[in-house]
């Protein structure tokens, strides 16, 4: 994977937030990469219980400024940066005070979702669609992983669809367990139709359960990994139906090789 370029667009990476599933590979693969001289970058929200001090992340201030708009409205862009210790890659954070502000990432203290999770992600998805665009950085490869990220495949085939720098990009969606029970915001839908997404094409996301939402995101991209043991018998048969090139799940021991073989052979 020398000198291949791939962009990580991730819900959670460690060690920013505490380990599972995703967080961990977040960042086991770009890792991985990274050691067999990859250029990577990675990109994950800024939520509030994120410790700016100890991680040492700053603000990029050519990098911010800009309003993304979210259901008609204009929200500032915040762009941070931090490095992870020892391993010289290089994390970017998207923040906005009215949506990651909060000590928490997708839940209030009672466990329940934030009512904004649904403006929350598609925030996300084009605050890191513009980032990549004002560094002039052309990835190979998208690698997405976490409900969080999963508006980005959408956002890329519809409304940066004319956008020339992605012309050759593909884009890679890794499937988790179940990570949230009931939906996010069922005007949900409304908000992406409104950035001219077709809504026969995200029919899924009429009812954003956590699984419609992956399958959204499965939809509109180019391969499909099957991250985790805990997949749903119904997850699993909607991306062997989805006619994608799929990676069935590998033990954490065997991922290395399996993913890189992937990324060769099936994704570029």
């Amino acid at each position: 994977m020398e000198d291949k370029r791939i962009l990580y667009v991730s819900s959670e990476v460690v060690p920013y937030l505490a380990e599972n599933e995703v967080s961990l590979m977040s960042y086991d693969v770009p890792k991985m990469i990274n050691d067999q001289g990859g250029q990577i970058r990675i990109f994950m929200p800024r939520y509030g219980n994120i410790n700016e001090r100890r991680h040492q992340l700053h603000e990029v201030i050519r990098l911010s400024g800009m309003n993304l708009v979210v259901n008609d409205m204009d929200m500032p862009l915040i762009i941070k940066v931090a490095s992870i210790p020892k391993e010289r890659i290089q994390v970017y954070f998207i923040d906005n005070d009215e949506y990651f502000k909060r000590k928490a990432t997708f839940a209030d203290e009672d466990g329940t979702l934030y009512p904004d999770n649904d403006e929350r992600s598609i925030f996300f998805a084009k605050g890191v669609v513009e980032t990549v665009k004002k560094l002039n950085w052309v990835p190979d490869i998208i690698h997405v992983h976490g409900w969080m990220a999963a508006m980005l495949p959408i956002y890329m085939k519809h409304f940066y669809k004319d956008e020339a720098l992605f012309a050759d990009t593909k884009i890679v969606t890794s499937v988790y367990g179940q990570s949230f029970d009931g939906t996010l915001d069922n005007d949900m839908i409304k908000k992406v139709v409104f950035d001219d997404v077709p809504e026969s094409d995200v029919k899924h996301l009429a009812e954003p359960t956590y699984e419609n939402i992956l399958k959204a995101s499965i939809a509109h991209s180019d391969a499909v990994i099957i991250a985790s043991e805990n997949v749903s018998d119904d997850m699993v048969k909607f991306v062997e139906a989805s006619g994608k090139p799929f990676l069935p799940y590998v033990p954490k021991d065997k991922f290395a090789e399996e993913y890189t073989n992937f990324y060769k052979n099936q994704v570029l």
